[in-house]
């Protein structure tokens, strides 16, 4: 499965991103381009270990826990997909100055490899591996990228 650890699906992520232009229109959602860039930002953050929104309740861990093996799967993300509170962008970040640290972002996370993974648990899924935290993130990235027509 593709992952940002993988350097030819990192490359490949980062050309796509380099495509994005300011005027990019969504194919659905609620975001606009600069601020699916600093959702982004704030994913690979938390992946990091940079961002560390807490965890969910019980219900929430139960779900995470039965949506796992899907998730982690090579089935792409859904349209429209529920965005946890701590990552809605409000406002509109400048699109230059987030499209420059996502790069800048996965480029650090791809070269860093599984050193560069956080130990804290995801909100939603609790402990993930390293090459889990690299899946999710291709996929993350896969998904708003699609969202754009890129």
């Amino acid at each position: 499965m593709n992952n940002l650890f993988n350097p030819s699906d990192t490359d490949a992520i980062l050309t796509r991103i380099e495509k994005l232009s300011p005027t990019a229109q969504k194919q659905w959602g609620k975001m606009n381009v600069n601020q699916m860039l600093a959702h982004c930002n704030a994913s690979l953050e938390t992946a990091m270990g940079l961002h560390n929104p807490e965890r969910l309740g019980f219900v929430g861990r139960f779900f995470g826990k039965l949506m796992k093996p899907k998730f982690f799967s090579e089935v792409p993300f859904p349209k429209n997909s529920a965005t946890d509170k701590s990552y809605i962008i409000k406002g509109n970040p400048d699109f230059e100055t987030e499209k420059a640290k996502v790069i800048r972002q996965i480029k650090a996370f791809s070269a860093g490899g599984p050193a560069k993974c956080t130990r804290h648990p995801q909100a939603f899924f609790g402990e993930l591996t390293p090459d889990e935290w690299a899946l999710m993130q291709w996929k993350h990235f896969d998904h708003h990228l699609r969202q754009f027509g890129y």
